[in-house]
């Protein structure tokens, strides 16, 4: 809903600030007294075309604001999501334009700048315009399929449809894959045998290339400390050593032997000098036969074997070159034979899985059909109702003469999708015997905003507001009637209102002014330099003279203030 307008120094309005709630407003004033700026400025927030003529003589730009008030669950936040405008939905959705003088254009959302076709997107499911000089909505042929659901209540059959195609969807997406998998499988049958039976010979195991990493570094290491232990025990002589210290050994006994012979003293210093000699080296030869003992222990410890070391590097080496030459990781090397050997299976069983594939794609086929036909049905039966609603409330609208048709055309199966295979148009023709054609293109000025009325009219009668849609904007859709027609539009703008649907009407005419639930008087004020317009919204009192002044003209009678008290009573 809208909730307020401002707008500052658009044309002769400087600055004003208006307050916008539920039902039905009337705008109301003297013919060129400015009520078609307050639309402008509208536009301008919305994000209709602009130039700089709506820029007030004398300012540097001009700013429309339009503030609306969103139920949170409004798909319109999607959208703003997509398009990168995220919005709080507990929060007010303001819309902004800034126009310079200089032509230049900027557009705002929540103050945040955007594109002013993103603008005009986001406007156009806001509000809708029917006038003498433009209508946004209905003219656009792609909002007349969801009009005619909603007020057909077709949304068990459009649940059915949206699901058949998905379905459908699926299923050929399923055989689209299978072909191309089948038809890739095909041309590489060779290529792919050659290369299955080089992966069942490696036979890959996943996490196998970090398991032959580490081995192949700890036989690495251990093979670098065996050669250190041999460098260790060829250093310590081996049994060369132990040979010369016994040779030793036993030279230094022979050597006291002849002492002792000679005739020394048993404490002589030479005998115990020999004696702690040959003690020496004995403890030498003892020692050096624990060493070399000791590191041909140490290298018994290891367990190394040339070969498996050698083995490792060769395996590590064979499924490397193998994951390069598929362009894979090693890892991923069992899961690529696991997908060589299915691509094979697929060329050897594809009739057969084909065969269900297209039986699936068409037991789809079938049930999307009868889903988007009964939709059909549904839709016409709404269309022929909606029609004759439509011409009902032309005749009350002074455009007895005219035709309304809701047409629904089958479309293309390659224009199908989960909405149905139906085009909806509303089309027009408004003498007998004269072509049905699109709105915009047969109908013009007071009768398109008069058209649309019965159109909403109608649709508010089945469908409540979502058929009704967005705010609406009527601009002197009472134009050229009078009397008992004017008082119809006016009744029928009342009840699209009281239906929950907001609605301003520009309007000269007293009877429709009467229905409303807000009244707005638009005036001008100002000398031959300078002129302003200024909109007053009016309370009760000031309501019944404007009426009044619309009743009898400039001069106010007390009959007109007795005439527009019955018509608001009425």
């Amino acid at each position: 809903m809208l909730v307020g307008l401002s707008i500052r120094d658009v044309v002769l309005i400087e600055s004003l600030d208006l307050a916008m709630g539920p039902g039905l407003t009337a705008l109301t004033g003297e013919t060129g007294a400015g009520k078609s700026i307050v639309l402008d400025a509208l536009g301008l927030a919305l994000g209709a075309k602009a130039d700089a003529g709506l820029v007030r003589s004398g300012a540097a730009q001009a700013v429309a604001t339009a503030v609306f008030q969103l139920d949170p669950a409004d798909p319109l936040f999607e959208l703003l999501d997509e398009k990168g405008l995220p919005a709080d939905r507990g929060e007010d959705l303001i819309l902004r334009r800034q126009l310079s003088a200089d032509g230049r254009s900027r557009a705002f959302i929540n103050d945040q700048a955007t594109s002013i076709g993103v603008l005009r997107e986001v406007g156009s499911r806001l509000v809708e315009v029917h006038g003498q000089h433009e209508t946004i909505g209905l003219l656009d042929p792609r909002s007349h399929r969801a009009l005619l659901d909603a007020f057909g209540e077709t949304q068990p059959q459009l649940t059915a449809t949206a699901t058949a195609w998905a379905t459908l969807r699926s299923a050929r997406e399923a055989l689209d894959a299978l072909e191309t998998r089948v038809a890739r499988a095909a041309a590489e049958t060779d290529l792919l045998t050659t290369r299955l039976a080089e992966l069942d010979r490696l036979g890959p195991r996943p996490g196998e290339e970090a398991e032959l990493a580490q081995q192949r570094a700890l036989l690495g290491a251990a093979e670098k400390a065996m050669a250190d232990l041999a460098q260790a025990r060829d250093q310590l002589g081996g049994d060369e050593l132990t040979r010369k210290l016994s040779s030793a050994f036993r030279a230094l006994e022979r050597a006291r032997e002849r002492a002792q012979q000679s005739g020394v003293d048993a404490d002589n210093a030479v005998l115990r000098r020999l004696a702690a000699a040959a003690d020496a080296v004995d403890r030498a030869l003892v020692e050096a036969t624990e060493a070399v003992a000791a590191v041909d222990a140490a290298a018994d410890a290891f367990e190394f074997e040339p070969a498996r070391l050698e083995e490792a590097e060769e395996r590590l080496f064979a499924l490397r070159a193998a994951a390069r030459k598929l362009g894979v990781s090693v890892d991923d090397l069992a899961a690529e034979r696991t997908r060589i050997a299915r691509d094979l299976r697929a060329v050897e069983d594809a009739e057969a899985e084909r065969a269900a594939a297209r039986k699936a794609v068409s037991a789809a086929e079938q049930t999307y059909a009868e889903a988007a036909l009964a939709l059909r049905a549904q839709r016409t039966a709404a269309a022929e109702r909606l029609s004759a609603a439509v011409e009902a409330e032309l005749k009350f609208l002074k455009l007895e003469r005219a035709r309304f048709r809701a047409g629904v055309e089958p479309l293309s199966d390659d224009r199908a999708g989960p909405t149905g295979q139906d085009r909806v148009e509303f089309q027009v023709a408004t003498n007998p015997g004269a072509p049905f054609g699109a709105l915009g293109a047969i109908a013009s000025g007071g009768e398109l905003a008069r058209f649309a009325l019965a159109i909403k009219a109608s649709l508010a009668q089945r469908g409540g507001a979502a058929a009704v849609g967005p705010a609406m904007i009527f601009d002197e859709v009472d134009q050229g009637v009078g009397g008992a027609v004017a008082d119809a539009v006016g009744t029928r703008l009342r009840k699209l209102a009281a239906r929950g649907q907001q609605v301003l009407v520009v309007t000269h005419s007293p009877q429709v002014a009467a229905r409303a639930d807000q009244h707005w008087q638009v005036s001008k004020s100002g000398d031959a330099t300078r002129l302003a317009t200024t909109v007053t919204p009016l309370d009760a009192a000031e309501r019944e003279e404007e009426i009044a002044r619309m009743l009898s003209g400039a001069e106010i009678t007390a009959e007109a203030r007795a005439a527009a008290r019955t018509l608001i009573a009425g």
